[in-house]
């Protein structure tokens, strides 16, 4: 069995648990294999807690979830300095951040100092307990969950932590055909075996490593991105009222990584402009910033960057 049978076999077997949402499964395998944050966008019911613990059982990671509320404290996330009576010392007490996979359920429903502590671990894998750092697991993601932000008691996630998280998905309702299957009884004590090991995520890196990219997508990618950016010369001026900042260098590496991982999937050794395409929105929507003016307008996102996209391609 190939590498890539795994994968669909291990997608195959969460597909079975949840219904209807086969693009936001194999995000999060994609996350796992790029060892990359995701943040998953939707209204409450759509299974974005479900399908996160049902992928992180599937691959043989330590996995820990976390309710983010607004009584949060950054202690509760990261672990605090406890002192003990018998040895008149302080011991560090380690919090659930310390894994593989951490499961942030509704991350906007905590407040700025959880968001800082968060943003520390995300970009420097590390965490600082009173005055001393200490570092996280080598495999360490953040699946984040968060609401759509016109829901009460939600905050609205800095702009640096969001530059962080390689894609942000927006989930929809299941189709007719896959709620009718949520009607079906289901067995809910069946246990989940880990299907994927480390090794085998390393190996799936190594050959998606190997993947050609060609010298003109690498600079249309790069492209994509400059012509998001007010000021740049790539950008076309009938954007100008329309946005107002494009996109960071991190979103060109992951156009980049995400293309070979699509490519991967697709079973071919070298990319194609559809790869690009397949993942790109998930990775400039949350990065570009609309002006006033085009969100009163009613400007459709999506379809910018998609315009903006196949301009480059």
């Amino acid at each position: 069995m190939t590498n890539l049978d795994k994968i669909k076999e291990t997608l195959s077997s969460a597909n079975s648990i949840v219904f209807g949402q086969e693009k936001m499964l194999r995000s999060i395998v994609s996350s796992v294999i790029c060892d990359g944050h995701l943040l998953i966008e939707g209204m409450p019911g759509l299974a974005k807690t479900l399908s996160i613990s049902t992928i992180s059982k599937l691959l043989h990671l330590d996995f820990k979830r976390i309710q983010f509320t607004p009584d949060l404290l950054p202690s509760d996330l990261i672990g605090t300095k406890i002192y003990s009576q018998k040895t008149e010392e302080f011991k560090t007490k380690f919090g659930p951040i310390f894994t593989n996979v951490l499961l942030a359920d509704e991350i906007n429903r905590s407040p700025a100092k959880v968001q800082s502590a968060l943003l520390e671990a995300m970009a420097e894998k590390q965490v600082t307990i009173g005055e001393q750092s200490y570092p996280l697991e080598k495999a360490f993601i953040v699946l984040a969950t968060q609401n759509p932000v016109e829901q009460e008691g939600t905050y609205p996630l800095p702009e640096a932590q969001l530059d962080r998280f390689m894609m942000k998905m927006v989930t929809n309702y299941p189709s007719f055909e896959s709620e009718l299957k949520v009607l079906e009884p289901v067995n809910s004590k069946k246990a989940l075996e880990a299907m994927l090991e480390f090794d085998t995520i390393e190996e799936i890196r190594d050959e998606i490593d190997r993947i050609h990219v060609s010298d003109v997508l690498k600079r249309s990618i790069v492209s994509i991105s400059h012509s998001t950016r007010p000021g740049n010369e790539k950008f076309d001026q009938k954007y100008k009222n329309t946005i107002l900042h494009g996109v960071s260098p991190r979103a060109t590496i992951w156009l980049y990584r995400l293309a070979k991982v699509n490519a991967f999937f697709e079973k071919r050794d070298h990319v194609l402009p559809d790869d690009i395409m397949y993942s790109i929105n998930d990775i400039l929507g949350h990065r570009i910033a609309l002006t006033y003016d085009a969100k009163i307008e009613g400007v459709e996102l999506n379809s910018l960057i998609k315009e903006i996209g196949l301009a480059n391609l």
